[in-house]
């Protein structure tokens, strides 16, 4: 027979272990999780739409989607979504969120006459945000940004895409892509980042772009491949940026770095950039108002997607629009996004961009929700977001609405009931 003291000791081995066991038990309970009573748009095929679905949700994945609760999932409560809409999380796939300043007298002077181009050319336009983004730190660069992020997770944003391009300087491009890597400790959202060191001439190289790519861009993007802050690279193919050849420059840089590259292209004019996007097999060609029919075809044999930014079209009040009907006809995957940022697009909500790429150029509602969730993911090269499928990372979003169409037709309206984000929320 055991003493008091070895029967003491078992009993408080045996304690721990019924704890121990408890705690993994209750943990593994809260991994698991299962939705029921959703409308589900799971944006395979389409909406994809299911009626009174369930949704099981295992370790951060999603890990059954139909009309029943899978045996493996009986044991776990349910929680019933009465009948609200259910999509993806939402995915911003274009914003240059992170920056110092503001532009707001730009524009009055656009509202007075001056076009995008003649500010751009008077020292205004990008260059202008370098200032007072080289004398943010990094804490300020993160202080400003996060009322932006914290608008577009408010309206079920898991994934947002941030460039850097407002330093167009080794050091300042390095704290731009910090301060996005460190918006994505700061918030539950994931931030994927672009390097966009060829976003601008700044004011100490004009009518030396050549010189910049070769003296601070490419190395600027060496470094910041180093520390591990690029996901992409970006450039603007524009007239008064940069031209195919200096692009090209950049792209094989990226690509000798094993980095995806993605391009503004066609926003003014066209001078080559979607094309230029396509033989690089880029993620996505971004803008493209200027694309033509064989842009369009250029895109859809290269499985380049093509950003729609509604925002920038807006702000600066332009009137060629994307070609919509030549995407849809050689059967090009559209993408929606903010576009946010501080000079042509301060827009901070992805709902108002569903409704005016409507509204201002012809998508249906379909597309456009498409073009913030599948496409959207496509346009940033991730796989395990986007649809609502088994294997997917549970980020989603559920609706105060009847249909998915709604999310495009109100104009000013949250419908937002909440954010699951990895299976949490």
């Amino acid at each position: 027979m055991k003493d008091c003291h070895e029967l003491s000791l078992d009993d408080s081995i045996m304690s721990i272990h019924k704890n121990i066991n408890s705690d993994i038990r209750g943990q593994s309970l809260m991994a698991r999780r299962v939705l029921k009573g959703a409308r589900i748009a799971t944006m395979t095929g389409g909406y994809g739409l299911v009626e009174a679905g369930v949704i099981a949700l295992e370790e951060g994945r999603i890990a059954h989607v139909g009309t029943e609760v899978p045996a493996a999932f009986a044991d776990v409560a349910a929680e019933d979504l009465q009948g609200r809409l259910v999509t993806p999380a939402l995915i911003d796939c274009h914003t240059h969120l992170v920056f110092g300043g503001h532009r707001a007298l730009e524009f009055e002077m656009r509202l007075n006459g001056a076009s995008y181009e003649e500010v751009a050319r008077a020292g205004g336009g990008i260059v202008s945000t370098v200032g007072a983004t080289r004398l943010a730190s990094e804490e300020a660069l993160v202080a400003a940004a996060l009322p932006r992020l914290d608008a577009l997770i408010a309206e079920g944003v898991g994934t947002v895409e941030i460039k850097s391009g407002y330093g167009l300087d080794l050091e300042t491009e390095l704290r731009m892509l910090r301060a996005a890597r460190a918006l994505g400790r700061r918030r539950d959202v994931r931030v994927v980042t672009s390097f966009l060191g060829a976003h601008a001439v700044p004011a100490d190289y004009a009518s030396r772009a050549d010189a910049y790519i070769d003296e601070v861009c490419i190395p600027a993007l060496h470094a910041a491949h180093a520390e591990g802050l690029v996901d992409a690279v970006d450039g603007f193919c524009e007239g008064i940026a940069f031209d195919t050849a200096q692009m090209a420059r950049v792209f094989d840089a990226a690509r000798a770095l094993g980095l995806p590259v993605k391009l503004h292209a066609e926003q003014l004019s066209n001078i080559g950039g979607t094309l230029l996007a396509a033989s690089y097999g880029a993620l996505s060609a971004d803008h493209v108002e200027y694309a033509n029919d064989a842009d369009a075809a250029a895109l859809a044999a290269s499985e380049t997607v093509a950003v729609l930014l509604p925002g920038a079209f807006y702000t600066l009040r332009e009137t060629q629009a994307p070609p919509v009907a030549a995407f849809r006809r050689h059967g090009v995957p559209m993408a929606l996004a903010t576009d946010c940022n501080p000079g042509s697009s301060p827009l901070t909500s992805l709902l108002l961009t569903l409704n005016m790429g409507c509204t201002l150029f012809r998508l249906t509602p379909e597309e456009a929700l498409a073009g913030v969730t599948v496409h959207a993911a496509r346009a940033l090269g991730l796989s395990d977001c986007g649809q609502v499928a088994a294997g997917m990372r549970a980020d989603l979003a559920v609706w105060d609405v009847e249909s998915p169409g709604e999310l495009s037709y109100r104009i000013g309206f949250n419908p937002l009931h909440r954010r699951i984000i990895g299976g949490e929320g």
